[in-house]
């Protein structure tokens, strides 16, 4: 039986924060007559006890997002690691917690400490960039306070990994930004790049993109918002901390995308839905029990049902959610098909697949650009650290000999 993720968002969309990008923060649209956003316990348990039937033998891995889901207080959690531990049954199980670390204290970090929590704390850069889109609700800069909280992790001997979008600010700054995440953090980085459509007036009456999912046309163009980045930058700022990495930090420093590409060179399975073939086998789970197809595409088009009337297994294993999941591959321009870099990004995630190839053809993902001169940029160390790994030598070898990237 396949392996399938489920994302929880157990607080829905509320949030501390007021970030410019948000697109999570719109889908409170769907849900109007719920004015408090709190999973109840019958659907925590319901989840919890679905999640480890799902997954059989393999265990459960808890991925808690929002939101921010730090908004329900140490109690929800603590309830949490008990109906976990009641419902494994011997089996194994983890827990990973995204948070935007303005809440995070020494409560938080003894919790997470005692119950092996693995963190993903989300921070933009260099202070001056983080606070540029990332403000509280009265507009207030947290840089401070997230970095004041990855201290705070760190001394607690707290696992965390960083989270970066990529916006049209930092993507200009890409060793700096790089060089900050790796003071802060405890080597593990993650980007993200930072891609919104604007919708035209018909879809801004609809209340913004809330029944035209991404990459499903309607009425949008390909104008995207102002913090978002281009695909000339965001192919630079890869190829430009790539250089830098594979000089300097390999085996030290993992950027989930290095590893992935070179996972992809190797012929693995790529662990990251964004460059595997097909998708489908990551729901997201709504505070209520609803669950959608996928964290991009939380939509009334793309909702599979409730779990409270719908067993998870049903509905992840339906046909619905495996026509979902093969669109992805069946729907690639004839461009990609051919191209000499589909096997590392396998047209990337389908929600960015909104512009048109030179041929007139629609689907083509808008960061295509970016995407073909790292990948090409990084080819040749990316094939040298895959031989490396295949004679069982360590690929941090590659900084002693001559390469070029």
């Amino acid at each position: 039986m396949p392996f399938f993720a489920v994302m929880a968002k157990p607080v829905g969309p509320l949030c501390n924060l007021s970030c410019s990008y948000c697109y999570y923060k719109e889908k409170v649209s769907l849900y109007p007559d719920v004015s408090t956003f709190v999973m109840p316990d019958t659907v925590l348990e319901s989840f919890i006890s679905q999640y480890f039937s799902l997954n059989g033998s393999n265990g459960a891995d808890f991925s808690w997002q929002g939101g921010e889901p730090l908004l329900l207080g140490l109690d929800f959690f603590e309830k949490v690691i008990r109906l976990e531990k009641r419902y494994a049954r011997g089996r194994r199980f983890s827990n990973t917690i995204q948070t935007n670390g303005t809440l995070i204290n020494d409560n938080w970090c003894e919790f997470f400490t005692r119950n092996k929590i693995l963190v993903g704390l989300s921070i933009d850069g260099p202070p001056d960039l983080h606070d540029l889109y990332r403000r509280d609700n009265q507009n207030n800069p947290t840089a401070h306070t997230v970095i004041a909280a990855a201290a705070l992790l760190s001394r607690h001997g707290v696992e965390f990994n960083t989270l970066t979008t990529i916006s049209n600010a930092n993507a200009k700054r890409p060793l700096e930004t790089y060089a900050f995440l790796k003071e802060i953090s405890q080597g593990f980085i993650q980007f993200i790049p930072l891609v919104e459509r604007i919708p035209g007036p018909e879809a801004q009456s609809l209340g913004l993109s809330l029944d035209i999912p991404p990459g499903g046309g309607g009425d949008y163009g390909i104008e995207v918002t102002p913090w978002s980045v281009s695909p000339e930058d965001f192919g630079t700022f890869y190829t430009t901390i790539f250089d830098e990495w594979v000089r300097h930090d390999v085996g030290t420093v993992f950027v989930q995308l290095f590893d992935v590409t070179l996972a992809n060179h190797l012929g693995a399975p790529p662990v990251v839905c964004y460059y595997s073939p097909d998708c489908g086998q990551a729901g997201v789970l709504e505070h209520n029990g609803d669950m959608y197809a996928c964290d991009h595409f939380v939509y009334p088009a793309t909702k599979l049902g409730n779990i409270m009337t719908t067993d998870m297994e049903t509905m992840l294993t339906g046909e619905r959610q495996k026509a979902f999941g093969l669109a992805k591959s069946l729907a690639l321009p004839t461009c990609c098909t051919t191209c000499d870099v589909l096997f590392a990004c396998h047209g990337e995630c389908p929600k960015n697949r909104f512009a048109w190839t030179p041929d007139g053809e629609p689907g083509l993902n808008y960061l295509c650009a970016g995407y073909k001169h790292f990948f090409r940029h990084s080819g040749e160390a990316m094939q040298r650290m895959a031989q490396l790994l295949r004679s069982r030598q360590p690929a941090s070898l590659i900084m002693d000999g001559n390469h070029t990237s």
